[in-house]
């Protein structure tokens, strides 16, 4: 072992973001693949050969897994959507004891897409309508996805209220005028689409829309093994990808 290496541990192993994060990690001479584990497998064999656990697996084990770090006092990065509430407060109370990057989407661009959203939505206010847009392949699992969620949350802080009170999942049947305020939610599924992403604003005599596209998942790959390296030497906490790349205002 190399101790001017970042010794990871990746928990999703058989996964496409698993297989991807092994690649790129191996032909980084400043990582180190220590284990590669998947669903099912125990983490306590292999875990203290690492500096980060990166789990990529399941919403249903980052809880158990950010435990099992906090006992052995390593840093970790979960890249899984789909957390419950319950599984989410899990998370942050283990992030009290650990450095900990929890983030919907690890793609620089997508973090720059937050960014922007966040600068559009307080310059443009309510007079511009505001709707999410996202795409992903036949085979992803939740809806919307965590990284469309992440944008609704945005534009909820930006107009002063919250995800669950401003957000419309989708529109059908006689639904009337379209409310200020109101945050229009669609999630389309088919094909191999990795990721799209677009935030509409609309007013009378102008549309603003904010697109990102993703043609590879080796963009989220290299952002997750980036949010790895940096973490290892932060504070117990809870980080974003935000933070990772200094772009918190």
């Amino acid at each position: 072992m190399n101790p001017d290496k970042t010794r990871l541990m990746i928990v999703g192993s058989k996964g496409r973001m698993g297989e991807a994060l092994m690649r790129l990690a191996g032909q980084d001479p400043k990582l180190e693949l220590a284990s590669c584990i998947d669903k099912g497998d125990n983490a306590l064999d292999t875990i203290d050969r690492c500096d980060v656990v990166i789990e990529f697996a399941h919403h249903s084990l980052s809880g158990d897994l950010a435990k099992i770090a906090a006992n052995r006092g390593k840093a970790m990065v979960i890249g899984t959507t789909g957390h419950t509430a319950d599984e989410r407060k899990a998370i942050e109370t283990v992030a009290q004891r650990i450095p900990l990057v929890f983030a919907p989407n690890f793609s620089v661009g997508v973090n720059l897409l937050f960014y922007l959203t966040q600068i559009a939505a307080e310059t443009l206010g309510e007079d511009y309508d505001q709707e999410v847009v996202e795409m992903h392949h036949r085979q992803k699992l939740d809806a919307p996805s965590g990284t469309a969620r992440r944008l609704g949350e945005i534009l909820a802080q930006a107009a002063g209220g919250t995800y669950d009170d401003l957000t419309l999942h989708g529109r059908h049947g006689d639904v009337g005028a379209r409310p200020r305020r109101e945050i229009g939610m669609h999630a389309l599924r088919g094909g191999d689409v990795v990721g799209d992403h677009t935030v509409h604003f609309s007013t009378i005599g102008e549309r603003l829309e904010l697109t990102h596209r993703a043609s590879s998942r080796d963009t989220f790959a290299s952002g997750a093994l980036r949010a790895a390296q940096w973490v290892r030497t932060q504070r117990p906490g809870l980080y974003s990808m935000q933070d990772v790349l200094g772009l918190k205002r």
